[in-house]
Order: C-alpha cells, then sequence, then structure tokens
C-alpha cells in the first residue's frame, strides 16, 4: 500500500489562502487523486478530485475557491484553497485509487474569523 503524507496546513484568517500538497510514496500517473476534510464532531467529507487525464471535480461549495492539480513526474497533488472562511477548519486528507483506497495522516487548516 502506498504511502500518502499531507503538508501545507495552518493558521489563516478568513479571506486567506493556503496550498497543501501530497505526495505519494508510489506513482499516481495512472491513479485518480482525491481531497477530503473532516471538521471536528463531523463525517468526512469530499474535497475535490483529479482523474488521470487531468479532468476535476468538486463539491459544490468548494468551486470557484479551491483548485486541485498534479504533478506526476513529482508523485504530487495539490490543493490551492483561495477565500478560505472558517467553515473551512478542518483536517484535510489526500487519497489515491487503487485496489484499496490509501489515505494520508492529514494535515490541519484552522481559519479564524
Amino acid at each position: 500500500q502506498v504511502q500518502l503524507v499531507e503538508s501545507g496546513g495552518g493558521l489563516v484568517q478568513a479571506g486567506g489562502s493556503l496550498r497543501l500538497s501530497c505526495v505519494s510514496s508510489g506513482s499516481i500517473r495512472f491513479k485518480t487523486m482525491g481531497w477530503y476534510r473532516q471538521a471536528p464532531a463531523k463525517q468526512r467529507e469530499w474535497v475535490a478530485s483529479i482523474s488521470s487525464d487531468g479532468g476535476t471535480t468538486y463539491a459544490n461549495s468548494m468551486k470557484g475557491r479551491f483548485t486541485i492539480s498534479r504533478d506526476n513526474a513529482k508523485n504530487t497533488v495539490y490543493l490551492q484553497m483561495n477565500s478560505l472562511k472558517p467553515e473551512d477548519t478542518a483536517v484535510y486528507y489526500c487519497g489515491q485509487s487503487g485496489p484499496t483506497y490509501s489515505w494520508g495522516q492529514g494535515t490541519q487548516v484552522t481559519v479564524s474569523s
């Protein structure tokens, strides 16, 4: 099973931006990659996905604010988050498709009002 390591989280004021990164220990070239988040006392929710051919999909509340991208040469997927809101506060996880779905450990994003 691959290992995924997220980074880039932190504390930011409302309206600010963060860029999350997720590095895979294996090749992501033919994999669909996704970002998810889990806020305190809430279930994990899907944020965005990017297919192997670069097609992207987003949860409605993230459209226009978040951008998912990938660099296959670096086995890395990114999540650019703009216009952050306090309700975006959560632990953000990346996921990789495969025989079993792989998850990272997560990176904390905190947006202050």
